[in-house]
């Protein structure tokens, strides 16, 4: 009589169709991970990575929600729960970026983006942590800097959001410990594909490295917080020393 087939763990990742959240997902696929994928509007792209995923053998599928309304968030766990039953890693990586002077920021971006970028995630881990067993991980994704509380003019919305989302990580660790869940955040700087990537004759004005990272540098990150099993409630800056 053969063994059962070991179960493969269950990955979800927020905002997981394109740029980072495509790379985690393949990175986490590679990993042995079956992932749900969550997307708001890329459908198209969601599902072709779907596609993708399966067929390097590992389990995949594309789901629509809006992670900043709750009601949303729900049913989209209480799918996950009746589809793969477990979830083993929860990405909070989605992250609405407004990179406006504040003096032009209007109540309803702001809504927008705390509802998306803090509300959504502490949506999800609220839904995602009664399926999650012991050893369960959260990594959620937040920006270079946010160690030293300092005016951010210019997308001020994105900043507290990450800030508040800082928090919430430090909070969850202590909380869900004695389970063995660990919670920790990745904080990506000016990324090569970032929406205001200085030139290169200019990055080394702002990064000490002086190169713009890529989405393997994050990636990485997200694979040494995933193998160390004593790391929890830190933040991990990937920003080659970017507003140190």
């Amino acid at each position: 009589m053969s063994a059962p087939a070991a179960v493969a763990p269950v990955a979800v990742v927020t905002g997981g169709a394109r740029r980072l959240g495509r790379h985690l997902c393949m990175t986490l696929a590679a990993r042995g991970y079956d992932v749900v994928i969550l997307y708001r509007s890329s459908e198209e792209a969601a599902r072709a990575l779907a596609a993708q995923i399966a067929a390097t053998g590992r389990r995949a599928r594309a789901r629509a929600v809006d992670v900043g309304i709750e009601s949303q968030v729900a049913e989209t766990f209480a799918e996950i729960a009746q589809e793969e039953g477990r979830v083993d890693l929860l990405v909070n990586n989605v992250g609405n970026y407004n990179p406006q002077d504040i003096t032009n920021l209007t109540p309803a971006v702001w809504d927008a983006t705390l509802a998306t970028n803090l509300s959504g995630a502490y949506y999800c881990c609220f839904h995602a942590l009664p399926l999650m067993p012991a050893a369960g991980n959260i990594i959620n994704i937040g920006m270079a800097g946010l160690e030293g509380i300092r005016a951010n003019v210019r997308g001020a919305d994105y900043y507290v959001s990450k800030t508040g989302l800082l928090s919430l990580t430090r909070s969850l660790a202590a909380a869900y410990g004695d389970r063995n869940i660990r919670v920790n955040m990745v904080s990506p700087g000016q990324l090569d594909n970032s929406v205001d990537l200085p030139s290169p004759d200019e990055i080394g004005q702002t990064v000490p490295l002086g190169r713009a990272g890529e989405l393997q540098d994050v990636a990485q990150a997200m694979e040494y917080l995933l193998d160390a099993t004593y790391v929890t409630g830190v933040n991990i800056d990937v920003a080659g020393g970017y507003r140190l």
